[in-house]
């Protein structure tokens, strides 16, 4: 005879879930069910190439988009998260002006799921993506919104030199010198944009509009060369690409009274573009080409590919140094290396500067892999035999403003200066961790006498360096 087991109560329907929910306890860990992410920050950084709407949280978000293109919007529902009044700042932080986003709609779709509705004015092509945490920034989710059809800058280029031509023999004065980083400036602070943890932005003094109008000094005399071939007058815009470093999400360095690199750089680009815009060289009119003409971020090697199709003659990358003691100061001058760094401090730098991706936030996803090997692989000895002939020309005209912090240009690695058929400079103005420096940069009276200086050095090297006849003739 068989001996029966004992049977065996079943547990109740609320004793089994309390077991399931135990056993999802030791699997996942404490930390995998923590409570969703905090909404720590949001910002929108709106400019004519693409608007980037940031969301900044505490902990990693996970994002769904979809884009409906009649009429344009674009819907991400954001993962993990309840609705609360961080996000729903994002609804007062777009303005009017955006040339991309007419509204924003936000709202708690489903628990733990809340929906963000971007109402566009145009045809875009929106990227998704997230960044890990760095520098002064916690986790970021990102939204950019491209346009479906991407102006050409060359033509852009050429059309606002025609229009110029148009307007001179119309005889229709030039619109005053203004200045726009100002009213950036103004909007930004006003919505709030500065990141956790980072010093509040020092607004740059008012540049005077005398002194915004002020013409380019004359070139600076240069020694006496032999005869140049028929290509010294090439008969077509001579273009100069100038490369405002940083931008947008990333302000560069930051000076003991708050003042930004990004402003600065922006505001003495502004008015060499000024002056480069109003010189001819040797009958060929001159033209300024900004990789960035406002506060937005750009990825390097998008600067060296606008300066490519542009066809630039010369490029220059605009920016402000920082060392890890107020002590260091003077301005210099870097082209790009093959057989590595000039000194131990060139390669420092060059190792920061090509960081800007990761703080800017680059979405790695789409980077094109021609860009990545012309980066990389195309630099010729040709194109750095003429940056540097470039940068001891600008050097020349710097050291009349002041101390340089090295009296020969210095060669790095730097990711920006890869453009292999233009020379190529980067520029470091002055040391704006120094604070006799950083007042020295928020001066106008300064950045005036500074974008003099680097046009003197443009028109000098030009002078014993003319650019070659191409098959642009405009």
């Amino acid at each position: 005879m068989k001996r029966r087991r004992p049977t065996r109560a079943l547990p109740s329907p609320g004793r089994r879930a309390a077991l399931r929910a135990g056993s999802l306890l030791m699997l996942l860990g404490s930390a995998q069910i923590a409570h969703g992410a905090t909404i720590v920050a949001v910002r929108v950084w709106p400019a004519p190439e693409y608007t980037r709407v940031t969301i900044e949280s505490d902990g990693a978000l996970v994002a769904k988009q979809f884009f409906v293109a009649s009429p344009p919007r674009l819907a991400v529902d954001i993962e993990g998260i309840e609705l609360n009044p961080a996000l729903r700042e994002l609804v007062a932080k777009v303005k009017g002006d955006d040339p991309f986003i007419g509204g924003v709609r936000v709202g708690q779709n489903a628990p733990n799921v809340v929906r963000l509705v971007l109402d566009l004015k145009q045809a875009a092509r929106p990227q998704v993506f997230t960044l890990p945490p760095v520098a002064a920034y916690q986790h970021r989710l990102v939204f950019d919104l491209y346009p479906a059809q991407q102006v050409d800058p060359l033509e852009e280029l050429i059309a606002g030199r025609l229009k110029d031509a148009q307007d001179a023999r119309a005889g229709i004065p030039a619109p005053p010198a203004v200045d726009p980083l100002e009213e950036l400036i103004a909007k930004q602070v006003d919505r709030q944009n500065t990141a956790p943890g980072l010093r509040p932005p020092a607004p740059l003094p008012p540049l005077p509009p005398a002194i915004a109008a002020a013409p380019a000094r004359p070139p600076a005399p240069v020694a006496p060369t032999s005869p140049q071939p028929s290509t010294t007058r090439t008969d077509r815009i001579i273009i100069v690409a100038i490369d405002p470093g940083h931008g947008g999400e990333d302000p560069g360095a930051i000076g003991p009274s708050g003042t930004r690199e990004k402003d600065v750089v922006l505001r003495v680009a502004h008015l060499l573009r000024d002056r480069i815009n109003a010189t001819t060289l040797n009958g060929s009119p001159m033209r300024a080409f900004l990789t960035r003409d406002a506060d937005f971020f750009v990825p390097l090697h998008v600067r060296v590919d606008k300066a490519r199709r542009v066809q630039a003659d010369l490029f220059m990358s605009i920016h402000a140094d920082a060392f890890t003691t107020p002590a260091a100061r003077g301005a210099s001058v870097f082209a790009l290396s093959q057989s590595g760094a000039s000194s131990s401090a060139a390669r420092w730098l060059a190792n920061k500067e090509n960081a800007a991706d990761l703080i800017g936030g680059l979405n790695v996803g789409v980077k094109d892999a021609h860009v990545q090997r012309a980066m990389l692989d195309m630099s010729t000895t040709a194109q750095i035999n003429d940056s540097l002939k470039l940068g001891t020309a600008l050097l020349g005209q710097i050291g009349n403003l002041g101390k340089l912090h090295k009296a020969k240009v210095e060669q790095a690695g730097f990711a920006v200066l890869k453009a292999p058929d233009i020379p190529s400079v980067l520029v470091e103005t002055a040391f704006i961790s120094n604070p006799e420096e950083e007042a020295k940069l928020r001066s106008p009276e300064y950045q005036v006498q500074l974008a003099d200086a680097l046009m003197r050095g443009i028109q000098g090297y030009f002078a014993k360096n003319p650019p070659l006849a191409r098959s642009r003739t405009l």
